[in-house]
């Protein structure tokens, strides 16, 4: 495929891989599901040792990737020059809120067996959990407003700045994931690195154009 075409590809082609990318975001959940039965029902080994926090901790891992991924979008469109990512960007964003809500909801169900007394003392007490149901309560608004609908009735400007909450939200995300994990840290600090490149992408063509504002689009424009 030539570079002119990468750059301006036909509507059935930024169809055709829309269509791939979804299905391709549900292969994470599907497998996980699949391991779930066959654990469950079958009696199989194919969760590990500690099921629960294998389900709970893979959820949020493909949560923070796909978050990564969707801040990825907007550096890599300009960098390339492929205008059409943007039409991927909220469908991105709307399977990162759909993993963390899985991953919530497993920690919820599987680890705390939907004890609500339990779970605010884990959020008062454990730091990254603190830092994690913050970011889930700040990306609720995002998800909210994520159709063409809300935009209007918000108006660009206050649907941008609102939808600037993702630049809080994916530093949460990667601390959250680093103050989880006990002894390598060497995946969160691959996901603060990749992290600190997407928004010091953003900081240089904001400081480059300074009549634009400084961060634009979100996770559903």
């Amino acid at each position: 495929m030539s570079a002119h075409s990468l750059r301006n590809p036909a509507p059935r082609v930024v169809t055709a891989v829309k269509g791939a990318v979804f299905l391709l975001a549900l292969v994470p959940a599907l497998r996980l599901a699949i391991g779930i039965y066959q654990a469950a029902v079958l009696g199989m080994d194919s969760l590990g040792t500690n099921p629960a926090e294998f389900v709970t901790r893979s959820l949020g891992d493909w949560a923070l990737r796909f978050l990564l991924i969707t801040l990825a979008v907007t550096p890599l469109r300009h960098v390339a020059g492929w205008a059409w990512l943007v039409r991927l960007r909220r469908m991105l964003g709307l399977f990162a809120f759909f993993y963390v809500l899985l991953h919530v909801s497993s920690y919820v169900s599987f680890d705390q067996l939907f004890n609500v007394s339990d779970i605010a003392k884990d959020i008062a007490k454990r730091p990254f959990i603190t830092v994690g149901f913050l970011s889930l309560v700040l990306l609720l608004p995002l998800a909210a407003t994520s159709t063409k609908g809300m935009v209007r009735r918000l108006g660009s400007r206050r649907w941008q700045w609102l939808h600037r909450l993702i630049y809080v939200i994916g530093p949460l995300a990667v601390l959250h994931f680093w103050w989880m994990v006990k002894r390598d840290l060497t995946e969160p600090i691959i996901y603060a690195v990749v992290l600190a490149v997407l928004l010091g992408v953003r900081l240089v063509r904001a400081r480059r154009a300074a009549s634009r504002p400084f961060f634009q689009g979100g996770i559903a424009k």
